[in-house]
């Protein structure tokens, strides 16, 4: 921690950077806080487009220029979006951060968003949609999160649909960057073998053009809508996923309990859906469980593929391994396996210079600080068999759990 330092430029600006003189390289990314989180309905997926488009040139660079400035010199580039951030990244060698971040910054302050390239990357956007409803192992999933929440923002598609994107024009894509690139909702972050006062100093360059603007306002807790929705398609196998509400980022006591009750349910080979799912049984390929934690609530999703045939019978066991944690909890070596592998991964984690970046941006976004890995592995530790038992029953009542399904049509 003590090689984290922070600077907050005169506009809002944050600018964090973690020096790791034993690596020959820097992993650095401009966040944004904005997301599909932040769209109105006619927006859909409009945050995902201006990703995308922020690629597609600038006044000194055109796209392929963009790419091999940081490609062409053993770097990589990338960016995602999800519903509350926008991420833009690469690594370097540590003699070319300086260049790395000249490109990421060229890229967010002076895209021309040009608009024949605009036409065409609608094209490219509208094939990616076709392309996640084409597989349903993954549009289940959006499908999922849309059918618990369909009141909230947090259920709106982080992609978008063909209509919104569609409808997107040049002057859409800047109203709304002028409304949510905001200096104060921009933090950069950098790991590796890097200078803070360097970057500090390219931050000033670069993004001081960038004026703050207000607060977002903060969402309200969303409603989860339990039932099932089975969308019948001509595929081979049943693709579903079975959830619940789950916990946000600020429900402390919850939050670390749930990454117990995940571990311990679906998070891994040696766990209990796994095992009784697929080992014992051989009813699926691929079965498991996740959490989604956002500001305003959270998620938690049950996974998998099974044939037709097989579907009844996957419900019913995935269903009694709900009951069994509700009414006899988990044991006491189970909690310690879970916590002894949440605590690796952490370490391992750590080992990367781009989950440390990532690390570092999402605690000061979330949180407005560092969180040392002490306290969150003593957060993890201090969770009792009996607390993740309470959690269960809490979350796992069938009255208030939705099923989504897309599999062949019932017969």
């Amino acid at each position: 921690m003590d090689s984290i330092k922070k600077t907050t430029l005169p506009n809002g600006v944050r600018v964090l950077t973690e020096h790791l003189p034993h690596v020959g390289s820097a992993a650095i990314g401009i966040w944004c806080t904005t997301g599909s989180s932040h769209e109105t309905k006619a927006e859909a997926g409009i945050t995902h487009f201006i990703e995308h488009m922020l690629f597609k040139g600038t006044a000194k660079r055109n796209s392929q220029q963009i790419a091999e400035e940081i490609e062409g010199r053993g770097g990589m580039l990338n960016a995602f979006t999800d519903k509350e951030r926008t991420c833009y990244y690469c690594r370097t060698l540590a003699e070319d951060a300086g260049n790395g971040f000249e490109v990421l910054s060229d890229m967010l302050a002076n895209s021309l968003l040009d608009p024949e390239e605009l036409e065409r990357e609608k094209g490219v956007v509208l094939e990616e949609i076709k392309r996640g409803e084409d597989e349903p192992g993954d549009h289940v999933h959006d499908l999922h999160l849309q059918g618990l929440w369909p009141d909230h923002k947090l259920g709106l598609s982080i992609i978008g649909t063909s209509e919104s994107v569609s409808s997107f024009n040049r002057d859409d894509l800047t109203a709304y960057i002028n409304r949510r690139y905001k200096a104060n909702n921009l933090v950069v972050s950098a790991t590796g073998k890097v200078d803070h006062d360097e970057f500090v100093q390219w931050s000033n360059d670069y993004l001081s053009g960038f004026e703050s603007g207000e607060k977002s306002p903060e969402l309200e807790r969303p409603t989860p809508q339990p039932g099932l929705n089975y969308v019948a398609k001509e595929v081979e196998q049943v693709h579903f996923c079975i959830g619940t509400s789950g916990a946000s980022y600020h429900d402390d006591q919850d939050f670390y309990r749930l990454i117990v009750l995940d571990g311990v349910l679906g998070g891994g080979m040696s766990s209990r859906l796994f095992q009784e799912v697929r080992e014992k049984r051989g009813l699926v390929y691929a079965v498991g469980s996740y959490m989604m934690s956002y500001n305003s609530g959270g998620a938690f999703t049950i996974y998998g593929g099974t044939s037709a045939e097989k579907w009844d019978e996957v419900q019913t066991v995935v269903r009694a391994e709900l009951d069994k944690m509700v009414y006899d909890g988990p044991t006491e070596s189970e909690i310690a396996k879970v916590k002894q592998q949440i605590a690796g991964n952490i370490v391992l984690g750590l080992e990367s210079t781009n989950a440390r970046m990532m690390r570092m941006a999402k605690n000061e976004i979330v949180y407005g600080r560092q969180i040392p890995v002490e306290e969150t592995v003593a957060k993890i530790n201090a969770v009792t068999a009996q607390q993740v038992q309470e959690l269960s029953h809490k979350l796992f009542a069938p009255s208030i759990m939705r099923t989504t399904v897309i599999g062949p049509a019932p017969k």
